[in-house]
């Protein structure tokens, strides 16, 4: 596969619901001469829909953190239970992404993405008037299971219009746009709480959906030519599935990035208690260092596109990040644990921000690599990458919490675990010393 292609984002007509046209050149120039201003201004724009669609899921998961004590209080529900909220959200997007994958190969991304969206702002509406623990998990797994739409599309949308080294680095760019929502999202809860309850916090996200659902009606449009889809039915479907769990080092990447991002939401999972209840901060704090690790991977996200890509190898930049999370993990379980005393909330912080940050090494490149492997089946590719991670992580959730509200160590447990994991499981099936076909 070339690795200078750079985008077809450029030809989209952004404002037709009908499917677009391929891009005659693949180097993103129209033949005979540059692309126009016009064009530049295009793919800045899908660019910045496809970073809304991204910035939905965090922006879902990380506003409602600093409630989750109120959540506790106001429900009468243990934290353990409260914790459930997350990981029915987390089980929806894993869910949703398995049907939402393939459906956008037989029909194309547009019409899959509108409903999901649809659907994602009323369930988020119904959250605001949960009366109980169990209808407000409930109607977050509607939540996660819409959302969905918006994760694996976006994602196949990348790989409709990009190549090798041009989608590492879009990838790279997306972290930078979606980064943004990790950064304000704890910030605008905490600030939210100040003025009214938890519920008000759902009744944001509902706005923000009606909103970003009304900008990808008008300005998103269809990236997957009527001859690219797929006909099949479920069948076709399973059996695309099964051939790309097939190739080994597809697979590594997958579970790789899975567990990368288990220990990632073992940190969003339990954040909220460990700084809060444990170490004593305020929302406000909580909601500050929050933002400060989001920065620190968004940084490193884009040291990662715009210096490491195309002058370091995408495996010897994730081997890096994956090293660097098992370091940053290994010291989080020594100090939670007590091995050097009571070290307080500082150096924790420091070693959460270190963890986080790696994260910017590991998670584009991981995506990157997996959909390199694949040509004709992006959607579904999207929907494995995605279900992994999310059903991964759904289970890392509950276990932070195991031994209760007074401890870190379960945290810390979990996130080593998970690194310790993506890292052998790439240098066992990816093999990146190893030279291999570029797709499948």
């Amino acid at each position: 596969m070339p690795e200078s292609g750079v985008s077809r984002a450029q030809h989209i007509r952004t404002t037709d619901t009908t499917p677009a046209t391929p891009a005659p050149a693949r180097d993103g120039k129209r033949p005979g001469g540059p692309a126009t201003p016009a064009a530049r201004r295009t793919g800045l724009l899908v660019t910045l829909v496809l970073g809304g669609l991204t910035a939905l899921p965090p922006l879902s998961m990380d506003m409602y953190l600093p409630a989750l004590p109120a959540v506790t209080d106001s429900l009468h529900a243990p934290a353990a239970t409260v914790q459930l909220t997350l990981t029915a959200c987390l089980t929806g997007m894993a869910l949703g992404q398995v049907v939402v994958g393939p459906m956008s190969d037989r029909w194309g991304r547009r019409r899959p993405l509108l409903l999901g969206m649809a659907v994602y702002v009323l369930a988020t509406a119904l959250c605001i008037f949960a009366p109980s623990a169990g209808l407000l998990i409930a109607f977050r797994l509607v939540q996660g299971l819409a959302g969905a739409a918006g994760i694996v599309i976006s994602r196949a949308v990348v790989r409709d219009l990009y190549d090798g080294v041009a989608m590492a680095r879009f990838f790279s760019t997306l972290m930078l746009i979606s980064g943004v929502a990790p950064v304000i999202a704890p910030v605008i809860g905490g600030q939210v709480l100040r003025l009214t309850d938890w519920r008000g916090i759902f009744g944001v996200l509902t706005v923000v959906g009606l909103l970003l659902t009304f900008v990808v009606w008008k300005w998103l449009g269809e990236t997957l030519p009527p001859a690219e889809r797929h006909t099949g039915g479920i069948g076709d479907a399973l059996r695309t599935m099964r051939g790309l769990l097939a190739d080994r080092v597809f697979t590594g990447y997958m579970i790789a990035g899975s567990l990368a991002f288990a220990a990632l939401f073992a940190y969003v999972s339990a954040s909220p208690f460990v700084i809060q209840e444990i170490y004593g901060a305020s929302p406000q704090t909580f909601s500050l260092l929050f933002g400060l690790n989001s920065i620190g991977l968004i940084a490193v996200g884009q040291i990662n596109g715009k210096l490491l890509v195309g002058r370091v190898s995408l495996d010897k930049a994730l081997t890096c990040g994956l090293v660097v999370i098992v370091a940053a993990a290994t010291a989080l379980l020594l100090m939670t644990s007590g091995v050097f005393g009571d070290v307080g909330l500082v150096p924790v912080a420091a070693g959460l921000f270190v963890l986080m940050s790696a994260m910017g090494l590991a998670m584009p490149n991981t995506n990157a690599q997996a959909l390199m492997r694949t040509k004709h089946a992006a959607g579904s590719a999207s929907a494995l990458l995605g279900t992994s991670q999310f059903l991964i992580g759904a289970v890392a959730s509950p276990l932070v919490g195991i031994a209760g509200e007074e401890t870190a160590v379960p945290m810390a447990v979990v996130q080593l675990a998970c690194a310790a994991g993506a890292l052998v499981c790439f240098l066992t099936l990816c093999r990146p010393w190893r030279a291999r076909p570029s797709a499948l």
